[in-house]
């Protein structure tokens, strides 16, 4: 039997942190010897996550304190599902005792100390950390993340406007100005914790939007979207919050950067678009290109580390109209984690996620 990888998670009692529990559990290559807490300190797997009490090891390994010595000793990779700015103090001793780090976060996932502060109110924590982290979107960096010491996973919503987009811009098939996306999340977006805004009875039957108008996702989203352009890009982003537990679901709305005006034209360009998703992820395993009148739908999605994508021209404004899906749990955050852990390993990057 192959020797596993050992895996640790530092804020595991999240939403992020208890899936990330669930896939490392079961996964093939890992073995999870590390979960921390300082509000579950003391106590097993199993009687903090009850639906885990079947797992030998739920029932063994305990919360502990956060202390980077000791978790260095007991991992090899380690998960940070914690707070923005929280991250940082984590990772750099982390890192200095030689562990790679998959951070879960968004302090790592912009190259400009200024642009975070601009969009997350105080000054980076680690600013030279910034330009050695990798971007950790498994579909557009996998080279990168091979060998990577520090993964920033990507924020939900960006994986769900990013992917979608990417292949276009870099085709020229879209223009890089005039991108408006509104996006629909489900409450578990906005994690584990009591307040008002996110009780059941303020969520259900209630549709808002909020965010607006510069969501802090923006920033990494029009930094990708830039380096993909070869310009500067800014978008228009409305998020929404919808009374369902997990899902996304994104509209985009783009202008093609050829004119259309006939069904020959139209065609024409629909070609050229299906050949640029094709090529870019007819090979994914976790990205699903949709057929004929098949529509992005999270039922679809939910529990899995998929993302759909389908799209339309609309020949009465001249747009093109993306859509995607996923599990914003998952694929937009601890799976997409767990595929970089994967393939940072060397490990099938499907391991533990199929």
């Amino acid at each position: 039997m192959d020797k596993k990888v050992k895996v640790g998670i530092v804020g595991a009692s999240g939403y992020s942190g208890e899936e990330l529990v669930r896939l490392l559990l079961a996964h093939p290559h890992a073995e999870l010897t590390a979960v921390t807490s300082r509000q579950y300190g003391g106590q097993t797997l199993a009687q903090v996550f009850p639906r885990f009490g079947h797992h030998p090891h739920a029932r063994s390994i305990r919360f502990s304190e956060p202390n980077t010595s000791l978790l260095a000793k007991q991992a090899q990779v380690i998960f940070l599902a914690l707070p923005h700015g929280v991250s940082a103090e984590f990772a750099v001793p982390l890192l200095q005792q030689g562990c790679q780090v998959i951070d879960l976060s968004a302090d790592f996932r912009l190259k400009s100390a200024e642009v975070y502060k601009d969009f997350y109110g105080h000054d980076h924590p680690a600013p030279d950390l910034l330009a050695t982290s990798v971007y950790g979107l498994p579909e557009v960096y996998r080279s990168a993340i091979q060998t990577a010491m520090l993964i920033a996973s990507p924020g939900c919503y960006p994986t769900s406007v990013l992917l979608p987009t990417l292949p276009l811009l870099r085709a020229g098939l879209i223009k890089p100005a005039g991108i408006i996306a509104d996006s629909m999340s489900g409450v578990s977006g906005a994690g584990r914790k009591v307040e008002q805004d996110y009780l059941f009875v303020e969520c259900n039957e209630s549709v808002r939007p909020y965010g607006v108008p510069k969501h802090r996702h923006l920033s990494e989203i029009e930094q990708e979207l830039s380096l993909a352009a070869g310009t500067p890009v800014i978008i228009q982003f409305t998020p929404h919050l919808i009374p369902v537990n997990r899902g996304i679901l994104t509209t985009l709305y783009l202008a093609p950067a050829d004119h259309f005006s006939n069904a020959k034209e139209a065609g024409e360009l629909n070609e050229r678009i299906t050949a640029c998703y094709q090529a870019a992820y007819a090979n994914e395993p976790f990205v699903r290109l949709l057929e004929g009148k098949a529509l992005p739908d999270t039922k679809n999605v939910v529990g899995t580390n998929v993302l759909e994508i389908a799209w339309r021209l609309d020949p009465r404004t001249g747009r093109l109209i993306v859509m995607s899906a996923e599990d914003n749990i998952v694929k937009g955050a601890s799976g997409q984690a767990v595929q970089s852990m994967n393939i940072m390993c060397g490990f099938p990057e499907t391991a533990g996620l199929i």
